[in-house]
């Protein structure tokens, strides 16, 4: 295999590609990245058994002789990076050895048999939809941090997916919080199917997606995702388990509404946080006319309080949460004011953004 191209033409595919590579692997070969220069286009792909980027490159590489390899993947994205811009590049594999050169610099790279690289197996699909990016990295971004991390109930470890006729819904949970986000109008007539995506698919998913006008192309099968976004395709494993029936704790009729201005409620709680309980993270909050009062305290008996001002006119209620899931929230709710409501000093409470009905976030109260 030969071939030539350039640091810019290569630089997001390799690194895209290189992002599902484990450092730590039961497989040598897990290490290394796919390379495949054919039919005038060279494909790079990475995986490690659970979710597989692949790249198809077509513009900027010049193949002089077509083959398939695999190459380190770490080592040839830090190469790739050292060299400077607008730089040209030339890969030539001899034998078990790849020969990396760019102006007076030469790299000389140990490679496996292609033959050895796995893949992850996509299957049939059930539903596919065709999103602007935007729209499903906001569906991503929007719940994917109150995932569960490394819980025994493995599908809290991911992501849930809901497709109906309706639309899309994404859920995240890990018992302790929730967060829900909706869109509309992009699934008629499609058949309604639930999928869990890992965390690490969820992750990579993000990554993959940006603010252009192209489009994506989901696909849902039985035991799959596969993303489609111009040259890049992401299949990930999805988590064979049964999603918690999340709608029973989304409070219905809560009657008691603050609504206050979201980025002064957001550095109260930051402010309030420097001295919670740092194994904890409790903090009291006092819902009084037209007063949000936070207090934190900590075993060293040192204390915090914020007032703010809201717009509030229910009764008065003494409740406590984890700072943290507060903050989380804060930070990615979009509109200038949050609403936050409850019941009583024992329920639940849900947060959403002032006007904004399609993200919902619900908070467990905790006892301080």
């Amino acid at each position: 295999m030969k071939l030539e191209t350039t640091r810019e033409a290569l630089l997001k595919p390799l690194q895209l590609a290189s992002g599902v590579v484990e450092r730590r692997q039961t497989l040598p070969v897990l290490a290394n990245l796919l390379v495949v220069a054919e039919n005038g286009a060279l494909t790079l792909s990475g995986t490690d058994l659970e979710v597989e980027i692949q790249a198809r490159i077509t513009e900027g590489v010049e193949i002089k002789d077509e083959g398939r390899v695999t190459l380190p993947a770490r080592k040839l994205v830090d190469i790739w990076r050292s060299l400077p811009e607008g730089a040209g590049v030339s890969i030539s594999v001899d034998g078990t050895k790849a020969i990396v050169r760019s102006g007076r610099s030469r790299f000389t790279l140990a490679t496996l048999p292609a033959a050895d690289f796995p893949s992850v197996e996509g299957g049939e699909s059930t539903v596919e939809l065709e999103l602007e990016q935007p729209q499903l990295k906001r569906l991503i971004d929007q719940v994917s941090f109150s995932m569960a991390q490394q819980d025994v109930r493995y599908f809290l470890n991911g992501m849930l997916l809901e497709i109906d006729g309706d639309g899309m819904r994404s859920v995240a949970t890990d018992g302790h919080r929730l967060a829900q986000a909706t869109l509309a109008g992009v699934s008629k007539g499609a058949t309604a199917c639930n999928a869990i995506v890992p965390r690490k698919g969820v992750g990579e998913l993000s990554r993959l997606m940006s603010d252009s006008d192209s489009k994506v192309i989901l696909a849902v099968g039985k035991g799959h995702l596969r993303a489609t976004q111009g040259e890049y395709t992401l299949t990930t494993k999805l988590v064979d388990g049964q999603y918690p029936p999340y709608k029973k704790v989304i409070p219905q009729g809560a009657d008691q509404t603050l609504i206050g201005d979201r980025e002064t409620l957001r550095q109260a709680f930051y402010r309030a946080a420097i001295l919670s309980n740092e194994k904890y993270r409790g903090v009291r909050l006092t819902f009084d006319k037209d007063l949000l009062t936070i207090q934190a305290n900590n075993p060293e008996q040192e204390e915090a309080e914020e007032s703010v001002a809201v717009d509030y006119s229910g009764d008065a209620i003494e409740i406590g949460f984890n700072v943290s899931y507060l903050q989380d929230i804060m930070s990615v709710i979009n509109t200038d004011s949050v609403k936050i409501s409850l019941t009583d000093a024992n329920s639940s409470a849900l947060l959403e953004g002032d006007g904004e009905d399609d993200v919902l976030y619900v908070v467990m109260p905790m006892r301080l």
